[in-house]
């Protein structure tokens, strides 16, 4: 019988490992077409709303936003979009991804698990993961077990560029960080300084208590923001208490904001 195509988005930090499972799937699975190819959570998440595929191929340990917060997006964003958790963490996640609520892959990544993988997310095309709150569940169940990542204290101060000087900045200070392509500037009550760091860096060293990725663009001081408004298409708005402008937060970052 002829298998409808489908649709992937993947997302894995690590370029080696990206190209290698990109490279993989085309061998094993010719007729999936990979609509995005992500080497951070929030653009991952961005790519799943916006773009809705079958397949979505998740590292859980990734910069700024894991794969189990893009999954927990995407479950409002995208929710017929099938996981699949890619993890080098077998001493959870065999117990945990049992369930069935989606599939999971062990790094380095094994083209007889690959193979039976994509013989169980053919079988389960156009159902929906959402329905039963299984991944939810599952989600829950993996946040708890996800063992502490093993990273450096976060970033404390700064250096960045404010016309001719160089300003020492306070972390705890910034309001928001937004980039371009070039910079990224560095908000805070007293104005704008410039760094020559890309958003994806900061994500590796900032608190991810405190600091939480709102736009592809945009990291916020959650310390520093006042409210938080959505429209009726499910956009939202931050007001924060150091500034007078206010941030758009992309439609699939409103999840992190729903207890707020």
């Amino acid at each position: 019988m002829h298998q409808p195509e489908m649709t992937c988005v993947i997302a894995e930090d690590e370029a080696l490992l990206r190209d290698a499972l990109v490279a993989l799937l085309a061998e094993e699975w010719p007729g999936l077409r990979i609509v995005a190819a992500c080497d951070d959570g929030g653009a991952a998440l961005e790519a799943i709303a916006t773009l809705r595929p079958d397949i979505a191929f998740l590292d859980i340990r990734m910069p700024g936003l894991t794969g189990l917060e893009v999954a927990a997006g995407a479950l409002e964003a995208s929710p017929a979009t099938q996981v699949v958790f890619v993890t080098a963490y077998d001493q959870y996640a065999i117990d945990a991804f049992d369930n069935g609520a989606v599939d999971y892959l062990l790094k380095p990544i094994a083209r007889e698990r690959l193979q039976a993988t994509v013989q169980r997310v053919q079988a389960r095309a156009g159902k929906t993961q959402a329905g039963d709150g299984a991944l939810a569940g599952l989600l829950q169940q993996l946040s708890s077990a996800l063992p502490a990542a093993a990273k450096s204290p976060p970033l404390v101060w700064l250096t960045a560029s404010s016309g001719k000087d160089t300003r020492l900045i306070m972390v705890e200070d910034i309001a928001y960080f937004q980039s371009d392509t070039k910079y990224t500037a560095v908000m805070t009550a007293e104005g704008e300084a410039l760094l020559r760091k890309p958003i994806r860096e900061l994500l590796d060293v900032l608190d991810p208590a405190i600091f939480k990725q709102i736009h592809r663009s945009t990291i916020v001081n959650m310390k520093m923001v006042a409210s938080v408004t959505r429209d009726e298409v499910g956009r939202g708005a931050l007001r924060l208490k150091t500034r007078p402008e206010t941030l758009a937060v992309s439609q699939p970052f409103m999840a992190l904001f729903r207890n707020m």
